[in-house]
């Protein structure tokens, strides 16, 4: 892992590998690198991907104060700026999709095309998920929870034949704090306002069955960015990119193409 200082002196670990259009990878909420272990290789291949750890998880710095999407964008310009990479693809899934829509209104120029993965505009525009969903995680066992986890990320019958290490879990040594903190960053976003300055082309991607971050969020931000395109994979649940695979790496790489 290398090493970007952002503005606050706050260091951002992240790895660069591969040549060709850089893509910078975006994980979701209280999540590392790791997140996009499974289907990176599918990047690698034609581009030159760069992923990071978020301040609070895996070799970045842990700070114990306030974090937010918009902070997070700045974080991963600093990593930009590291790497002396005027302009990349960014593609952001999950909570790594509210941190792209904050970096490519914040920085048209260093944003070339923009994939927005199960993600949501945030704020009272966002569509929420069920709260019988947040009541049980929030009240559930490290084991409950990672079976409720497991539920909205993948299909059962996805569960059946792969069974595992899931990269998509949450990073599990992060201090309590910072998840805390990640959670708050990621139920504060709300872009609404500055949606219609996006640039970029864009694609919006959501599977149909993804309870997590409803999927009628997904038309939502689409028609709030200028010109963007919409594409939902029919039976996919939050972790789209990984269990549809098939479908979601050439979709993507398409769109960059």
């Amino acid at each position: 892992m290398q090493h970007a200082t952002a503005a606050d002196g706050c260091r951002i670990a992240y790895q660069d590998h591969g040549t060709g259009t850089p893509v910078l990878l975006l994980a979701g909420q209280a999540n590392n690198h790791h997140w996009w272990d499974v289907v990176r290789e599918d990047f690698d291949a034609v581009h030159r991907t760069i992923v990071l750890d978020y301040r609070g998880t895996g070799q970045s710095d842990k700070p114990d104060e306030p974090y937010s999407t918009a902070g997070f964008a700045e974080d991963a310009i600093a990593v930009l700026d590291d790497l002396g990479i005027e302009r990349a693809d960014v593609y952001g899934t999950s909570m790594g999709g509210r941190v792209a829509q904050r970096l490519a209104a914040s920085h048209p120029g260093r944003v070339r095309n923009l994939v927005l993965g199960c993600a949501a505009p945030g704020g009272p525009h966002s569509v929420e998920r069920d709260a019988s969903i947040r009541r049980a995680l929030a009240n559930a066992t490290p084991a409950g929870a990672r079976e409720i986890l497991l539920d909205l990320m993948y299909t059962p019958s996805w569960l059946v034949s792969h069974h595992g290490p899931y990269a998509t879990l949450g990073d599990a040594d992060m201090p309590d704090y910072a998840k805390r903190r990640h959670l708050v960053a990621s139920h504060r976003h709300n872009a609404w306002d500055v949606l219609p300055d996006i640039t970029a082309p864009t694609l919006v991607v959501h599977g149909t069955d993804d309870t997590f971050n409803p999927a009628a969020n997904a038309p939502v931000l689409a028609a709030r960015i200028p010109d963007a395109r919409l594409h939902l994979i029919e039976g996919a649940r939050h972790a789209y990119f990984e269990e549809f695979r098939a479908v979601a790496s050439p979709l993507v790489l398409d769109f960059l193409a």
